[in-house]
């Protein structure tokens, strides 16, 4: 992701933090019983921390070159597993291979780019957004699921009137992480 380093920095510490309290939600699911959340709040981690990683302004911090690789087989791992849920009938497994297929396709541009520049070419033209960018079909599509999601999300975080519930730190994490891979989106 390429931009500001004021911006590349809130997506550090909103992602951060909606990956530490998914992994609270795991941890804590774990000890419930609650396989199937303990699960969906995991990869819900994954994904935040990964985004918050890809984040980091280049101009701050460098990631090494085989980074990229990293993140691309991380989130195919993601992908993989979310399409094996989608088999077993949940509904949410759908946006997670989104989710995770979007991170791979970010992340295989940027392999590519740093594996052009060479092992320590110095410039790092595979960190955020200048290998080239995607293909326009498919970031459209991806910009338009995103900006969608995020507009739903918002809505069903609007009160209802009724009494409150923890559902709501979850689903603003969901937002979060919503609204931050459509900005990464906009970079590709």
């Amino acid at each position: 992701m390429r931009g500001p380093v004021v911006s590349g920095w809130l997506l550090v510490v909103l992602c951060g933090a909606a990956g530490a309290y998914c992994l609270w939600r795991a941890v804590r699911m774990r000890r419930c019983g609650a396989d199937g959340e303990r699960r969906e709040a995991g990869g819900e981690a994954v994904m935040a921390f990964g985004m918050a990683a890809m984040g980091v302004p280049a101009a701050v911090v460098a990631p090494p070159d085989w980074s990229w690789v990293v993140y691309a087989a991380v989130f195919g791992t993601a992908a993989l597993r979310a399409a094996g849920g989608l088999r077993r009938g949940g509904g949410r497994h759908a946006h997670h291979l989104v989710g995770s297929l979007a991170m791979v396709y970010m992340a295989v541009p940027l392999a590519g780019g740093a594996a052009a520049a060479g092992a320590g070419a110095g410039d790092h033209a595979g960190h955020l957004g200048h290998a080239g960018g995607g293909l326009p079909l498919v970031t459209g599509a991806l910009l338009a699921y995103y900006a969608v999601w995020v507009l739903l999300a918002g809505v069903r975080l609007v009160p209802s009137g009724t009494a409150r519930t923890g559902s709501e730190m979850v689903g603003a994490c969901r937002l979060v992480m919503g609204t931050a891979m459509l900005a990464m989106l906009c970079t590709v």
